[in-house]
């Protein structure tokens, strides 16, 4: 085990949402910085709560996140298969050694005995353990009852890359589910049987499994073990901070991120800083500068805040530091329909003024439609306007004439449009956010727009007055 080998290793039951990625970012990041593989399990034993085309979307998300399994269900290796449901014969190896070993039993008891049980427990006010029950002559086991392990209670120590050095008594121990009645094993026995096979030397998962450490601690050293290092990932919480991320909340799909035009290069670059830094001030990282400044040692112990207003601001940063060309590739699908009369060479002149506002591709149409249509005549652009609504109809016509007999002499150059604007601003006497909030009107009927000169400049001339005039008509 010299060789960092990590895993990702999701129950095919739904989406991934962040927190499921962060795990897998974080796993591969440790793996490609150690020269190390990274593999993909799927973990689809639960066979009620399998949902169909879930494995398949599992393998999209980490492909559309650029998250590349080196082992995996559709990519061999030699500690194959990595599916569950295809490794049964090698549980039943594990199962039948822990048998010989008298430390596996038939369970014989029906579900309405445990309840019973269970209740008795809570009528004394006691913790319900089932090694308090185990039978005294079990049955030999024949795969028509669960086998269950028969724990051995004591106090455990052991450290978390995360979570520091932690500590547990012998009563939190007790004997667990190895291999249901339907013959696939539960998450507690597979999980560590597959780490052992697959030679895994990190894993890393999230909170809600740190309760169970003291048990699998016991079943690794049943089946003679030494464990691999572990890292237990604090929850994300919600916008506001009072509760863990989830889907039922809302979390989106990370594929819905990418549908929306989200880049994978701002989303690893976010995910990893929900809960870790690199001990500075820098907030958006390169791939690269993942994998070389990565590590479990500085993943917070506390619970990181998912921001999207953060993730919006780390996606435009990330959308700006491309080229024209490379941004024309990216937001090919997005365009709005008008935008397919019009050439590249146009696209990157509309693009080179919006790219400053882009947060996600799917802004696109909002921000770019009058660039390649006329849009309907909006009256409450104007009388819903601060500035404007306080002006009679026949004040903002004269404005747009006065506008139109100027602009019709210039050469549309963004410098003589500005200066033109700017000599109206002072002919007229009236303020920027009355004259050019008028002009941007008529140009584009759009609530907002890039710099006013630059938009006409790429409009050009005839466009831009046949606007003004439609606007003065309409008046």
């Amino acid at each position: 085990m010299d060789k960092v080998r990590t895993r990702f290793a999701p129950s095919p039951t739904g989406f991934l949402h962040v927190g499921g990625i962060r795990t897998a970012l974080f796993a591969w990041l440790v793996a490609r910085q150690a020269n190390g593989k990274f593999i993909l399990r799927l973990e689809d034993t639960d066979q009620k709560r399998e949902v169909a085309g879930s494995a398949e979307h599992l393998i999209k998300s980490l492909r559309s996140l650029g998250l590349d399994y080196d082992e995996g269900p559709d990519k061999a290796g030699e500690y194959g298969p990595y599916r569950q449901s295809e490794r049964l014969d090698i549980y039943q190896k594990w199962a039948q050694k822990l048998i010989e070993q008298g430390r596996a039993y038939a369970d014989p008891y029906s579900p309405e005995e445990v309840q019973a049980f269970r209740e008795k427990a809570q009528k004394a006010k006691q913790p319900f353990l089932y090694r308090n029950h185990r039978p005294d002559n079990p049955p030999q086991w024949d795969g028509s009852q669960p086998l269950r392990f028969k724990s051995d209670p004591k106090p455990y120590q052991w450290h978390d890359e995360v979570m520091g050095d932690l500590s547990t008594g012998p009563e939190v121990i007790d004997d667990f589910i190895l291999i249901k009645s339907d013959g696939f094993p539960t998450y507690n026995f597979a999980h560590v049987v597959d780490d052992a096979e697959m030679q895994i030397t990190h894993i890393i998962r999230g909170q809600e499994f740190i309760a169970s450490m003291p048990n699998y601690l016991n079943l690794y050293e049943a089946l003679d073990i030494s464990h691999p290092i572990f890292a237990t990932m604090p929850h994300i919480l919600n916008e506001q901070g009072n509760k863990k991320l989830s889907k039922r909340d809302g979390a989106k799909d990370i594929l819905d991120y990418i549908k929306e035009g989200y880049l994978p290069e701002a989303l690893r670059s976010f995910i990893a800083t929900l809960g870790w830094n690199d001990g500075t001030e820098q907030e958006v990282f390169s791939t690269d500068e993942l994998i070389s400044k990565f590590s479990l040692q500085r993943v917070g112990k506390s619970g990181a805040h998912f921001d999207e207003r953060r993730l919006n601001w780390v996606n435009g940063y990330f959308i700006r530091q491309k080229s024209i060309d490379e941004l024309l590739a990216n937001v090919d699908s997005f365009w709005p329909k008008a935008s397919s009369n019009y050439d590249d060479k146009y696209k990157k002149q509309v693009l080179g003024l919006v790219q400053e506002r882009l947060k996600y591709f799917s802004e696109l149409p909002e921000l770019t439609s009058f660039f390649f249509a006329d849009l309907p005549i909006n009256p409450t652009l104007i009388s819903g306007h601060k500035q404007l609504k306080k002006l009679e109809v026949t004040e903002v016509k004269q404005l747009l004439e006065t506008v139109e007999q100027s602009l019709s002499e210039s050469d549309f150059t963004t410098q003589d449009l500005t200066d033109r604007l700017n000599d109206l601003l002072l002919s007229t006497e009236t303020k920027p956010a009355v004259l050019f909030s008028l002009v941007r009107i008529a140009t584009t009927q759009a609530p907002a727009s890039p710099g006013l000169a630059e938009t006409m400049n790429v409009l050009g001339k005839e466009t831009s007055l046949r606007r003004i005039q439609t606007q003065i008509t309409h008046l």
